[in-house]
């Protein structure tokens, strides 16, 4: 067993980082970070790791999709390319639409792209994985979930990051799915709030608002028991879809829980 990183999706602060990327950094490194995981990154790679190195933090993990249709166009290598520039050692796609999920074939074509894509990256020192939400979890095939279904078709090379937020709110036992998927799961999404229906399938538009997320501790979902349960993660990644709030004032909240269970 193995004690994970501490880190932070900037996607948490989006908005702060269109206003002023230096400034945003700086108030995370002050809070002690020294690890995020990036996004948006792969047309501005020399820029992002430019800002990153003046704040002291690096980028371990990020999130890019390629395994979409509306990724089509992208070259795998260059998105590689791209993170390895970051320093990143493991890239999840964090978003497969729904509707994908609702078909064995297309559960299957997509582990099969995401094996495929595993073999490329491996190429360029590279791991790659997947980052669940809620739609994966609805439908089932075979008595078991879609996501089940499709990380029994992964190769062992590839990782998962699981979002227990999204978890829960897939209508699962958070701390059983993470037995099943065992050492597979190399990154968790620490988020917290109450259990809410997934909302990516029910045809309303989704807003982030929401979903009533709070700092890491102060919800519903069973953090302590899920990073007990998940003894090969080696990232424990806080992350916020929207906050009531400053933002940087959840994200303490949650570096101060996730360090209380020995986690720096």
């Amino acid at each position: 067993m193995s004690t994970p990183q501490l880190s932070v999706q900037l996607y948490s602060v989006r908005q702060a980082l269109e206003a002023d990327e230096d400034a945003a950094l700086a108030r995370l490194a002050a809070l002690g970070l020294t690890n995020v995981e990036a996004f948006g990154f792969t047309h501005r790679a020399d820029e992002l790791a430019d800002a990153l190195a003046r704040h002291g933090l690096s980028a371990r993990t990020g999130h890019a999709g390629f395994l979409s249709p509306d990724g089509a166009g992208t070259d795998l290598d260059d998105v590689f390319r791209a993170a390895r520039r970051l320093g990143v050692e493991i890239l999840f796609d964090p978003f497969v639409p729904a509707s994908r999920w609702a078909d064995e074939k297309e559960i299957a074509r997509t582990a099969a792209l995401l094996n495929e894509a595993a073999e490329r990256a491996a190429g360029h020192g590279l791991r790659v994985g997947y980052h669940n939400h809620s739609q994966e979890f609805v439908h089932t095939v075979g008595g078991v979930s879609a996501f089940d279904r499709f990380a029994d078709l992964l190769n062992p090379e590839v990782a998962l990051e699981v979002d227990l937020f999204w978890a829960a709110a897939g209508g699962n036992d958070v701390v059983a799915l993470l037995g099943r998927l065992g050492s597979r799961v190399r990154a968790l999404h620490v988020k917290d709030g109450p259990v809410i229906d997934d909302p990516f399938t029910s045809g309303a538009p989704f807003d982030p608002a929401d979903t009533g997320q709070v700092a890491a501790g102060q919800g519903q979902i069973p953090l302590a028991a899920a990073l007990a349960a998940a003894p090969h993660a080696e990232y424990a990644v806080i992350e916020f879809d929207h906050y009531d709030g400053d933002v940087f004032e959840g994200i303490a909240t949650g570096i101060s829980y996730l360090k209380g269970k020995g986690i720096a």
